[in-house]
């Protein structure tokens, strides 16, 4: 791995990329991450700052400084802060490398997102992907096999799980085609059991727990998740929030065992 390539990326800014908020565009998100339909319709939630991420981001991974380094690509935490919630209309998009460093071939990045409209900040967010130039060995892990394209567990109260075609319905909504998340021969290549869910919509569902109790379009200051452990498609996973002084404490998991952590501070 060359790191000062990648390096020379630090400080570079991507975009303003425009991008149009619309009912469709709300209900298509909704739909795919199973939040409410009848809270979420002239307003989009807040985890859609997923969607708004794979507009630079796809940018910074194609950048020929950085694409060397993107064989092997973990998305190891993720932070939001939302100053507006998220209405119809037109918005600007940019994203910027904040930060890179290297550790025994790795590269930690530190990847920054302002979204804009009307000249006023309605989110900002921070990114830390861990990236490298080699391929992670093959069959790292056991495959299992494939599961029936709409099989999946409970979605009912804390319970979440997602079959392989809500993954290409999250995938259309966001446009993160990331084909570990629909591709079983991909996934698997990647040294994973086989297909996984985005990380960012294990993050909506957490999100939606941290919400679940209040009302209005606006309902969340800032949350951060750290993704441990992937799941796979059609898992049973469980969501459990327990509040602290200021905030809400937030895990799910699959059998018992934590896959994400995270921290949401509500209005």
């Amino acid at each position: 791995v060359v790191m000062g390539d990648l390096t020379a990326a630090e400080g570079r800014t991507y975009g303003p990329f425009p991008f149009d908020l619309s009912v469709d565009r709300v209900a298509a998100y909704v739909a795919a991450t199973g939040d409410d339909p009848n809270r979420w319709t002239d307003h989009a939630p807040p985890g859609f700052a997923a969607a708004a991420l794979f507009h630079p981001a796809p940018a910074f991974f194609a950048d020929p400084d950085v694409a060397p380094h993107t064989k092997s690509i973990i998305h190891a935490d993720q932070t939001f802060m939302w100053h507006k919630p998220w209405g119809l209309g037109a918005y600007e998009i940019t994203g910027t490398v904040d930060r890179v460093r290297g550790r025994r071939g790795v590269a930690f990045v530190t990847f920054t997102m302002e979204v804009d409209r009307a000249g006023e900040r309605v989110l900002d967010a921070t990114s830390t992907f861990l990236m490298s130039g080699d391929a992670p060995p093959a069959g790292g892990g056991a495959a299992r096999p494939e599961p029936a394209q709409n099989e999946r567990g409970a979605n009912e109260g804390h319970l979440r799980s997602a079959s392989r075609a809500d993954l290409v319905r999250y995938a259309a909504a966001t446009t993160d085609f990331n084909p570990i998340h629909w591709d079983h021969d991909t996934a698997v290549a990647a040294g994973l059991p086989g297909v996984v869910v985005h990380g960012l919509l294990l993050e909506a569902w957490m999100l939606q727990a941290a919400y679940s109790d209040t009302d209005g379009v606006h309902p969340l200051a800032e949350a951060k998740v750290r993704f441990k452990q992937p799941v796979l498609a059609a898992a049973q996973a469980e969501v459990s929030a327990e509040v602290d002084d200021d905030a809400l404490h937030l895990t799910l998991s699959v059998d018992g065992e934590t896959c994400v952590t995270g921290r949401a501070v509500t209005r």
